[in-house]
């Protein structure tokens, strides 16, 4: 199978102010956020990278995006550079995460069309794709309704289809359920899947083992910025048992050591 995106051993550290450190009960001015993190998503498929808040998965998925850079080690992205070729890494992927904050002022339908323009898209390939996007999405009858008006599921849905306007080879997604109800989730990770069927390459991360079960492929589990399983979700998870049983027998057998 074809590798479309290798992490390559990174780490990331980040200093921490004063008021940081007293929130992360420490006396070091300094938190290590991965740390010599290396894995592989592979062509047509989903790689759930699951671990509790705090694990570096956020940080991860800003280094894949050329958001932050790593302080060492690599990530390429169809053979490209996340360090030395941002441009080409970014024009293959989207990105979307709860840290994308919509205008309040400005309409599904107006924010479209500029992050259309953006990406350089002909103006009816652009209408076309938002026509289809728009309706999957149920966004059609909101399409002239400020974001600000809108529910949190809805701005949800809005910030999916923006990051999606290029219709990009590889997704990444930081927690794409995070704070939805159960049905607009299901839209989701329907879409998801929908996506997997056409051949992109989608990493999801995210602390709900449901989600991981229902769409992943192969699963990644970090704890403390480090990957310390990896595999099929078939391979990793014995009969009768379920993922949030092993990933808590993981966590019990870690404290232990």
């Amino acid at each position: 199978m074809e590798k479309t995106i290798v992490v390559d051993n990174i780490s990331k550290t980040f200093l921490l102010s004063k008021k940081q450190q007293k929130i992360e009960r420490t006396e070091s001015n300094k938190k290590v956020a991965v740390n010599g993190l290396s894995f592989t998503a592979l062509k047509g498929e989903i790689y759930g990278l699951l671990g509790p808040n705090g694990a570096g998965k956020t940080t991860t998925l800003r280094c894949i995006s050329t958001l932050i850079k790593p302080d060492s080690g690599d990530i390429l992205i169809n053979n490209y550079s996340v360090k030395h070729e941002e441009e080409k890494v970014r024009s293959a992927i989207g990105f979307l995460t709860s840290d994308l904050k919509l205008e309040d002022f400005f309409t599904p339908n107006y924010l479209y069309d500029f992050f259309s323009k953006l990406h350089g898209i002909e103006l009816e390939v652009a209408n076309q794709r938002k026509e289809t996007l728009f309706k999957k999405f149920g966004i059609d009858k909101f399409r002239e309704v400020k974001v600000g008006e809108l529910s949190t599921g809805m701005r949800q849905k809005v910030q999916i289809v923006i990051s999606l306007v290029h219709d990009p080879e590889i997704i990444i997604f930081d927690e794409p359920t995070n704070g939805l109800d159960v049905l607009t989730a299901k839209v989701v990770t329907d879409f998801l899947l929908e996506l997997k069927e056409m051949g992109k390459t989608i990493i999801v991360s995210t602390h709900i083992f449901s989600v991981v079960e229902k769409i992943c492929d192969r699963v990644g589990i970090i704890l403390d910025g480090s990957l310390v399983v990896e595999g099929m979700l078939k391979e990793l998870v014995k009969e009768n048992e379920s993922l949030e049983d092993y990933f808590f027998t993981l966590i019990e057998g870690r404290e232990e050591l």
